[in-house]
């Protein structure tokens, strides 16, 4: 941790409890200009950081999941905070859930969309369901990493350089018509210029994150106890429903929202404000 950069956006008023939104994969601290309005409209304070590796943060080979949670604690100590609610999408829910279970004092509620399970999780088949693009890189990512690199040496460009008019042609087989239809305007263009960010100084970050992913956790979802709010769409194809009924089955008193007409990307940005209005009262819980 000491001597590095972390690439953080704050936003909102400064008494404010800070809610700590950590992006997917490819992602950075960017974040959809409507759901920063939704976060400080309720008095909260946004925060956001790109992970190790992504936009100008350093990047930290070999890092865990839970390593995140120390990078989190070490913003919330610069920023005065004692307390915070954790929010992760997709990528960013591992990661959610690693500050609920090793900061369980200081989270006051945590919440998934459509956030990943682990991928040694007994009973879960990980990539069934899976578009043949997320396939190709999680086998990538457990051949081993030169594998993993030329995958992404391949995969990358298209995004490091993408717009939002080419954004869904980018997904590829990972999107269906539910969030094909969910890819407009401004938040096709804010897609597009959060994996740019992300991706400005290579894409080590993603490859980090994928290979966090396919190891240990190096945390155990048994044992938290703040409350957790799990969100999942059934039409899903980057994480597929079944991530989250394993999630909020193994998590203790998780409150589960698994939404059957509902895709990764649509649930985001269709049930943000609905998404923020529930973790905030399961932590008055």
């Amino acid at each position: 941790m000491k001597g590095e950069v972390l690439d953080i956006c704050v936003a909102g008023p400064k008494g404010g409890v800070p809610l700590v939104f950590h992006h997917g994969t490819p992602g950075s601290r960017l974040l959809f200009q409507p759901f920063i309005e939704a976060v400080v409209t309720r008095g909260l304070r946004y925060v956001s950081y790109s992970r190790p590796g992504y936009g100008d943060s350093t990047r930290r080979p070999g890092r865990t999941v839970a390593e995140c949670s120390k990078s989190v604690g070490i913003i919330m100590d610069e920023l005065g905070a004692d307390r915070f609610y954790a929010i992760g999408w997709s990528g960013g829910g591992p990661h959610a859930l690693a500050c609920a279970a090793l900061l369980p004092k200081r989270v006051i509620a945590a919440s998934t969309i459509a956030g990943v399970a682990p991928f040694e999780a007994q009973g879960l088949d990980f990539l069934a369901g899976m578009g043949k693009e997320n396939i190709e890189e999680f086998h990538a990512a457990l051949a081993g990493p030169d594998e993993l690199r030329l995958f992404l040496e391949s995969a990358a460009p298209a995004f490091a350089h993408v717009t939002g008019d080419q954004i869904t042609a980018s997904f590829g087989d990972l999107i269906d018509d539910v969030d094909r239809a969910a890819l407009t305007g401004g938040f096709s263009n804010f897609l597009a210029e959060n994996m740019r960010q992300a991706l400005r100084s290579g894409f080590w970050g993603w490859f980090d994150d994928d290979v966090e992913f396919t190891s240990n956790w190096s945390f155990d979802l048994s044992r938290i106890v703040v409350p957790v709010s799990v969100w999942q769409g059934a039409k899903d194809r980057m994480v597929p429903f079944a991530h989250g009924h394993w999630l909020s089955e193994r998590i203790p008193g998780a409150q589960a929202h698994l939404l059957p007409d509902q895709g990764h990307l649509s649930l985001a940005v269709g049930h943000f404000n609905q998404i923020l209005d529930d973790m905030i009262e399961i932590g008055k819980q």
